[in-house]
């Protein structure tokens, strides 16, 4: 799925339930910054595969670290904002739960994709792509726009409860 929207179908529909576990904007970002790859690949017409070395179980497993602590070293200044969009579950999450969202989102992704694509080595530098399989690709999309509207409706569901707990209540 080059630069579609339906990684964040994964990203939202699993990310914002499990937020109180792991870091959800960490796991949503993690589930589509793979596809930085393919898209600097057809925006700048390089001459490099379509999903080349990012879309590895290897390179996500490094971006998803990286991105991790990223994510930790910027919560500090972002706090705020995950809290004002209802994306952070509880207080004090530790390094430990933005690097399991950042690994979990990046690898879901070379997941997804791997079972699409058949240019994809994910098992890199094995050279081929043992978990292709083209006939899930209705089912792989499908599952995604599901997620995607199970999270946007669990989301609505957060800020309607946010709603609700700002209104005066009579005893």
């Amino acid at each position: 799925m080059p630069f579609t929207l339906l990684h964040l179908g994964p990203g939202l529909g699993l990310g914002l339930p499990l937020r109180k576990r792991i870091h959800a904007p960490t796991f949503i970002l993690a589930s589509i910054i793979i596809d930085v790859e393919p898209f600097l690949v057809i925006s700048l017409k390089l001459e490099y595969p379509l999903h080349g070395y990012l879309h590895t179980f290897l390179a996500a497993l490094i971006v998803g670290l990286v991105l991790g602590c990223i994510m930790y070293l910027l919560e500090g200044s972002l706090k705020t904002l995950y809290r004002k969009l209802l994306l952070e579950g509880r207080d004090n999450l530790d390094l430990r739960q933005f690097i399991i969202a950042g690994i979990l989102g990046a690898e879901l992704h070379i997941l997804l994709d791997s079972l699409l694509y058949e240019d994809i080595k994910p098992l890199y530098p094995l050279t081929i792509n043992p978990l292709y399989n083209p006939k899930l690709k209705p089912e792989i999309y499908t599952l995604c726009i599901w997620m995607g509207m199970l999270g946007l409706a669990y989301y609505i569901w957060l800020i309607g409860l946010a709603i609700y707990e700002k209104l005066p209540h009579k005893p």
